[in-house]
């Protein structure tokens, strides 16, 4: 009885693994069709004769260099910006006891309820403001304060003993150096799973990239891959291409941070 229930599980899993991957399986077949194949009614599974070209086309009409460059650096200073000041904040709502503690930190939460789509024109007068259009830290900026990733911080420190604290108090050892030396290294699963997903956040972002940089060489590459679709019609292949192109390196620091991403997950999120 119990094989059997090991193997409907497997079974079951195995089949929701490959419902899962089915997009990207269909993705990267399109990504070798032609254009006719692509569109074709009935559609077409396999291509008739595997299209390699249609990756050499993807770096021929679109700058991928300068705009893979606009995203690393932007992703890079919005993930550093965000652990250091998520972690500050966190810290102090989680191990610090001071009045208004509880109102503070509930209308910082509210936050997470408003869609971030109202935040656009403030923040790109700002931006305008401080003259930094067409640049790296236009794309950043915004990004590093976050109330999300103060609230997986939160959680997460909140489950660390209030013993540790204490000991270092006695041992002469101020907030900050608690913070430092304690507790942040405590909290790497957790900063783990927010690098994960600011990461990811940052490099799927189209909206801001597309309202602040109107540069092609200060775009990001969801930004390219946007100007691919065009109002006359799409090189479907091409555009597949760039886009596996694009996810790969979300797929390459998910596999390097997968173990911590799910214990911070797990820690952070489940525990009231």
């Amino acid at each position: 009885m119990r094989e059997r229930r090991h193997v409907i599980t497997h079974v079951v899993l195995m089949a929701g693994a490959l419902l899962m991957v089915s997009p990207f399986l269909w993705q990267f077949l399109t990504s070798l069709k032609t254009l006719g194949e692509s569109t074709r009614i009935p559609l077409t599974f396999l291509p008739a004769s595997p299209q390699w070209s249609n990756y050499s086309a993807f770096f021929d009409v679109v700058p991928v260099a300068s705009m893979a460059v606009n995203s690393v650096l932007a992703l890079v200073l919005r993930v550093a910006g965000q652990l250091l000041v998520a972690s500050l904040a966190a810290y102090v709502f989680a191990r610090l006891r001071f009045r208004f503690r509880g109102p503070l930190l509930a209308g910082f939460l509210v936050v997470l309820m408003v869609p971030p789509q109202l935040f656009v024109i403030p923040q790109y007068e700002v931006i305008r403001t401080m003259g930094w259009l067409n640049s790296v830290q236009a794309l950043a900026l915004p990004g590093m304060f976050s109330a999300f990733g103060v609230f997986v911080l939160y959680q997460f420190m909140r489950t660390l003993p209030t013993e540790l604290d204490e000991a270092a108090r006695m041992d002469g050892a101020n907030p900050f150096q608690i913070y430092l030396r304690i507790i942040l290294p405590l909290c790497r699963p957790a900063l783990a799973a927010l690098t994960i997903l600011t990461s990811l956040f940052s490099w799927n972002d189209l909206l801001w990239p597309l309202i602040v940089n109107t540069v092609p060489d200060r775009m990001t590459l969801p930004v390219g891959l946007a100007t691919l679709q065009g109002a006359q019609g799409t090189d479907y292949p091409v555009l597949m291409a760039g886009s596996l192109l694009t996810i790969l390196p979300m797929v390459l620091v998910f596999v390097l941070l997968q173990k911590q991403f799910i214990r911070g997950i797990a820690m952070s999120g489940l525990k009231a």
